[in-house]
């Protein structure tokens, strides 16, 4: 009596392993392809042989990702010429100060596909502060969560503007309004 009880247990301990293994894989596995899965079992896959016995199969599709040759068209209101989605930014760390204060490069790119220039660009950036000097012309603190631009000018269309700036942490800066020149 007691070795089936511990059969049973082992039996169902064994089960409920093996179906968390399939669980696992079934919610963790990116990408699981159904359709191979069912070519492979209806052996709709082509499959080829050597004279040595041994058996290769081989799909008869595949999939291809997608090349990015030609950028999407923002959503914009019939006879706008530009919206705040063609001003892209980009930032990323850099070595630090020798006091050892992190450093941050940003670039502001004018990617209008329509080919405008863009004024008058705002963002959005917190209590913005530098212990590095960024230049005003290119950008400046007006108000809390209100940063300008290139001092209000036109980034012209394919332009970047590049600065540098010096604090304890990253700030998240997105743009808030444009106007189109």
């Amino acid at each position: 009596m007691m070795m089936t009880r511990r059969v049973g247990v082992v039996v169902t301990s064994s089960l409920l392993v093996f179906f968390a293994v399939v669980a696992a894989v079934l919610l963790f596995v990116p990408a699981f392809d159904h359709a191979v899965f069912m070519s492979i079992r209806h052996g709709s896959m082509g499959s080829s042989s050597s004279g040595a016995g041994n058996n290769t199969l081989t799909a008869t599709h595949r999939k291809l990702l997608l090349r990015a040759t030609e950028m999407d068209e923002p959503n914009r209101i019939p006879g706008e010429k530009c919206s705040k989605a063609d001003i892209v930014i980009n930032q990323g760390p850099t070595g630090p100060l020798p006091s050892g204060i992190p450093t941050y490069t940003v670039e502001i790119m004018n990617v209008c596909a329509s080919g405008c220039d863009i004024s008058r660009i705002h963002l959005t950036c917190g209590w913005f502060s530098s212990a590095r000097l960024v230049n005003p012309r290119i950008f400046k603190r007006l108000h809390y969560n209100d940063c300008l631009v290139n001092d209000g000018k036109p980034l012209v269309n394919g332009g970047t503007l590049s600065f540098q700036y010096a604090n304890t942490f990253l700030y998240h800066l997105s743009v808030s309004s444009v106007s189109c020149s």
